[in-house]
C-alpha cells in the first residue's frame, strides 16, 4: 500500500536574458489535475493533461502588482495514490490505499453511469419475495397492510440515502466500496462482524440458495405448461432441474467483474417486472374469487395474534431487500471532487425504485383484493396463478410469466453472489499479492454455486421462512445506516437527524429482535414441511 505523498515543485520563472546563442524561451509550469476516486491502476487515464491533449497548461500571469510573484505549489501527486480528489492535502496523506482494488470483481472496473447503477439495483430490489406479499395483508388486513407496505417502502428508502452518501468520505479521503468495510470503520473489526457479518453473508449465500429452489421449481413448472398435459416424454425429477439451473447460472457467473454484468442485471430486472405485472393484471383481470373474505384472520390468544402480526411485519421487511449490495454498486463508478459519485447513484436509485414501487404495491393490493384469505402461503401469488387460473389463462400467459421468473432468478444469482466472489478473490489476492488467475476466479465461482446447490437440495424448505430471513436481515436494511450515519457524520446532539436516527436504529434493532422470536414461535406453532434432502 501506497502513501498519498504531495511532491512541490520548484518556481519555473520565465527567462528574461539569453544565454549567448541561445533563445530566450518562456517555460510554463507543468500543471496536474486533481486526483479522483479511481481504482488503483496506471492503465485509467493519463497522468497530466490539458484540453489540447498536450499536459501542459500556460501560466497565468498577475494582473496586480501588489500580488506577490509566487508561482503555486504544484501537486504531481499520482492519480493512482490518492483515491479521493480533495483539497484536504493533510487528510490525503494519512489516506492508506489497498491495491487490491484494481484486482477483485467489484472494484476492478470504475467505468459504471447512473444507468448501470439503476440496472443493477432493480435487479436486486425486486424479486420473487414480492409475491408474497398479500400473505402479509390476511394477517393485518387492508388498512394496517398498506400502512405498513408504505412505511417500510420509506423507511428503506431513507436508509438506502444514507448509505448512498456515506460512500464517500471527503475527511478521511476513503471510498467504503463494501458493506462489511463500512461496517468496520464504524464500528471496529469485532463489533462489526459481530453485527453484520453473518446477515450480510446469508443475505448473498442464502439468496442464492433460495433463488435455485425458486428457479428450479418454476423451471419445471414452465417445461409442464409447454409440454401439456398430453405429454408422455419422462420429465426431469426437482433434483436434476436445481442442477440444470444451477448450471446456467455458474456458467453465466464467468463474467469478470460487476460492470460487465450490467446487460445481465437489466433483463433481469425486465423479467422481473414482467412476471409482477403479468401476475397482478391477469389476476385483477380474472376478477375475484368466490367466496373471498378480507377479515383479518383471527387467532386464539392475544399472545398468538401479536406473534402472527409481528411475522407478517417480517414478511413485508422481507421484501426489501438489496441494502447489502449498494455500496458495490455505487463502488463501479467513478468520483472526484468536483463529481462525486453520489450523485448519479442516487439519480440510479430514485429511477429503479420508481419502479419497483410501481411493482409492488399493485402486487400486493391487487393480489389480495382477488384472492382475500384464500391467498396460498407458500408461493403467494405465483402459486395463485396456476392453482386458480391454469385452465383460464392461455399456456403462452403461464410459460412466459414462468420463463421470466427463471430468467429472473438467474439473473438475480449474478449480483448477489459477486460479494462471495469478491471476498474468496481477496483472500487469495492478499496471501499471493497479485491477482487472481482466470482458471483459479472460474473454480471459486463453480465452487460457490455447488455449495448453493447443496444448500438447496439438503434444505428445500428455506423458501418458507420468509418472516424469520426478513428479521435476521432487517438491521442490515433498516438499522444499521442509522447508526453508521451518526458515528461517520457526527451531527449535533439532539439535531433533527440526530434524533431521527436514533429513534429509527433502536426501533429497528428492537423490531428485529420481535420479528425474528415471533418467526420462530409462528413456525414452531404452525410447523414446516421439514424435508431434509427430499425437495419436491
Amino acid at each position: 500500500m501506497a502513501e498519498a505523498k504531495e511532491i512541490n515543485s520548484a518556481p519555473i520563472t520565465p527567462r528574461t536574458v539569453s544565454v549567448v546563442g541561445t533563445p530566450a524561451v518562456a517555460s510554463p509550469p507543468v500543471s496536474c489535475p486533481p486526483s479522483q476516486l479511481h481504482s488503483p491502476s496506471l492503465t485509467r487515464s493519463p497522468l497530466l493533461h490539458s484540453e489540447n491533449g498536450d499536459g501542459i497548461r500556460p501560466s497565468k500571469t498577475p494582473k496586480t502588482p501588489r500580488t506577490p510573484l509566487r508561482t503555486p505549489r504544484i501537486s504531481l501527486t499520482p492519480r493512482f495514490i490518492t483515491p479521493l480528489g480533495s483539497p484536504m492535502r493533510k487528510a490525503l496523506r494519512l489516506t492508506k490505499l489497498d491495491p487490491q482494488d484494481a484486482w477483485l470483481p467489484i472494484t476492478e472496473s470504475r467505468n459504471g453511469n447512473k444507468y448501470y447503477a439503476a440496472f443493477h439495483t432493480l435487479c436486486s430490489g425486486i424479486g420473487i419475495q414480492a409475491l408474497v406479499l398479500p400473505v402479509a395483508f390476511t394477517i393485518l388486513g387492508w388498512t394496517w397492510g398498506i400502512i405498513s407496505l408504505t412505511v417500510a417502502f420509506a423507511w428503506q428508502l431513507y436508509t438506502l440515502w444514507l448509505l448512498v452518501h456515506l460512500h464517500e468520505s471527503v475527511e478521511e479521503g476513503i471510498r467504503y466500496s463494501r458493506y462489511l468495510q463500512l461496517c468496520f470503520a464504524t464500528f471496529g473489526e469485532k463489533l462489526g462482524k459481530l453485527l453484520a457479518l453473518v446477515p450480510v453473508m446469508y443475505l448473498s449465500a442464502g439468496t442464492c440458495s433460495t433463488l435455485i429452489i425458486i428457479g428450479g421449481s418454476t423451471a419445471r413448472t414452465f417445461y409442464q405448461v409447454l409440454c401439456g398435459e398430453t405429454c408422455t416424454s419422462k420429465p426431469l425429477t426437482i433434483v436434476e432441474w436445481y442442477l440444470v439451473f444451477t448450471c446456467a447460472a455458474v456458467l453465466l457467473s464467468q463474467l469478470p467483474n460487476l460492470n460487465s454484468i450490467a446487460g445481465v442485471s437489466l433483463i433481469g430486472a425486465i423479467t422481473a417486472v414482467g412476471y409482477c405485472t403479468f401476475i397482478w393484471v391477469v389476476s385483477v383481470a380474472e376478477g375475484r374469487l368466490p367466496g373471498v373474505s378480507y377479515n383479518p384472520i383471527s387467532f386464539g390468544s392475544d399472545i398468538e395474534s401479536a406473534f402472527n402480526v409481528l411475522n407478517a411485519l417480517g414478511i413485508i421487511a422481507f421484501a426489501f431487500r438489496g441494502h447489502n449490495l449498494i455500496l458495490e454498486i455505487q463502488a463501479t463508478m467513478p468520483s472526484s471532487e468536483k463529481h462525486p459519485s453520489h450523485v448519479p447513484m442516487w439519480k440510479g436509485v430514485k429511477g429503479s425504485y420508481t419502479i419497483i414501487a410501481a411493482c409492488l404495491f399493485p402486487l400486493a393490493i391487487g393480489g389480495y383484493w382477488a384472492y382475500g384469505q384464500l391467498i396460498p402461503s407458500d408461493g403467494g401469488m405465483l402459486t395463485a396463478l396456476y392453482q386458480f387460473h391454469s385452465h383460464d389463462v392461455s399456456r403462452f400467459i403461464l410459460g412466459l410469466t414462468s420463463l421470466f421468473v427463471v430468467v429472473n432468478g438467474v439473473c438475480s444469482f449474478q449480483i448477489y453472489g459477486m460479494p462471495i466472489f469478491d471476498d474468496m478473490e481477496s483472500q487469495y489476492t492478499k496471501r499471493k499479492k497479485k491477482p487472481c488467475p482466470w482458471w483459479l476466479r472460474g473454480l471459486f465461482r463453480v465452487f460457490f454455486g455447488f455449495v448453493c446447490f447443496f444448500i438447496s437440495v439438503a434444505i428445500p424448505f428455506l423458501s418458507q421462512l420468509a418472516g424469520l430471513v426478513g428479521g435476521v436481515a432487517l438491521p442490515v436494511t433498516l438499522a444499521y445506516p442509522c447508526f453508521m450515519w451518526i458515528k461517520a457524520k457526527k451531527p449535533n446532539k439532539y439535531s433533527f437527524m440526530w434524533c431521527l436516527n436514533w429513534f429509527l436504529g433502536v426501533f429497528g434493532m428492537g423490531l428485529s429482535g420481535l420479528l425474528i422470536a415471533a418467526s420462530i414461535y409462528v413456525i414452531i406453532d404452525t410447523g414446516v414441511n421439514v424435508s431434509f434432502f427430499n425437495p419436491k
